[in-house]
């Protein structure tokens, strides 16, 4: 019953020893003891809420809208033994469960991951909305990389290398976040590589074979990025495939840096951002048409241009104000999506 109310008081107080296991259990970390005490039990509460409000210029329409309001669980039952359990309380209005999976850490080095996540590829896609550098997201990220699914991964970490890096390979049912009572004759797989080769670099490599519906998609992307205290410069690129000409091959390249200039009064920091991106025309796969054999564009070609700057009240990525302006560039006789058109977009952002 004591150990029971001194639980309780922790979690209550939220005590620097409560703020040290939160550190260690994030995301499902292994925890480098060989036995746990009380206090190792209590699970990490993290949350993001995104809020923002937006002007397209060109149809003179606006908006408020709860981007993200997500809210997560992490922690371990056994030293090498996590978990991690995450829903997005208002995905622009919707309910989403995003992760849910048991993370076990048999070998050094090793860890297996099984359940529902973000599948590994490509670098913007897997930025949380707390890590993003602009109000919306790129169009790796949104729309041509975009994978969230069901399936079990491995990963394996080696930091003592000349060239650190972290190989990550895994297997999918390739129904998405909400069909998990199909059967599948065939299993998406995903690989992804980074390479740490110097202090603030990182280079990654990724593959993805996805099979939404009658045609094979495969996946490259390859993205570099540096990074210090006052800037981060970050380029990628990815390119995909169809099988049978179902859809001519997809382009896409996100480009974009950021230099942070420290404040005194009010934020601690702004940070000034410039980013380039571009797709062709691009098809999820889905709806192939019996007479043709061809698939239907899901998004039509586009560049964009984005400038934009954020304040940060704290460090960066804890509680934000990001304000961007966004030029769209459509070839004659697209079909624009109707919140893809030039727009300016404030966004608070907090993160606790």
């Amino acid at each position: 019953m004591n150990k029971l109310l001194a639980l309780l008081v922790l979690i209550l107080l939220n005590t620097p020893i409560y703020a040290q296991v939160c550190e260690t259990v994030v995301d499902g970390k292994k925890i480098e003891k060989a036995k746990m005490d009380l206090v190792d039990y209590i699970p990490a509460i993290h949350g993001t809420v995104c809020a923002k409000y937006e002007y397209q210029t060109t149809t003179r329409e606006s908006r408020f809208q709860v981007r993200n309001a997500r809210f997560s669980i992490t922690g371990n039952v056994l030293p090498i033994v996590a978990y991690k359990l995450e829903v997005d309380l208002s995905d622009r209005g919707s309910v989403r469960m995003l992760d849910a999976y048991t993370r076990i850490f048999p070998f050094k080095d090793f860890n297996f991951t099984i359940g529902q996540m973000r599948v590994p590829f490509t670098i913007d896609a897997h930025r949380s909305p707390h890590l993003r550098y602009f109000v919306n997201r790129s169009f790796i990220a949104k729309q041509v990389g975009d994978v969230r699914d069901v399936g079990a991964t491995i990963a394996y970490t080696r930091k003592d290398y000349a060239i650190p890096f972290i190989l990550e390979a895994g297997l999918f049912n390739g129904n998405g976040l909400t069909e998990q009572k199909e059967w599948n004759k065939t299993l998406n797989y995903s690989v992804k590589a980074q390479f740490l080769f110097a202090k603030g670099w990182n280079l990654t490599l990724s593959n993805q074979f996805i099979h939404p519906e009658d045609i094979r998609i495969q996946m490259y992307d390859v993205g570099l990025y540096y990074e210090n205290e006052r800037v981060h410069i970050e380029g990628e690129y990815l390119y995909k495939t169809y099988n049978k000409n179902a859809f001519h091959p997809v382009h896409s390249i996100d480009i974009f840096g950021c230099y942070y200039i420290p404040l005194k009064r009010i934020f601690k920091q702004m940070s000034i951002s410039a980013r380039y991106d571009m797709m062709t025309d691009h098809s999820n796969g889905k709806g192939l048409d019996e007479d043709t054999k061809r698939l239907p564009i899901s998004n039509y070609a586009r560049h964009r241009a984005t400038g934009g700057v954020t304040f940060s009240f704290s460090k960066k990525f804890v509680a934000d104000i990001r304000l961007n302006y966004e030029k769209y560039f459509y070839r004659k006789n697209s079909i624009p999506d109707p919140s893809e058109l030039d727009k300016i977009s404030i966004e608070f952002m907090t993160r606790f």
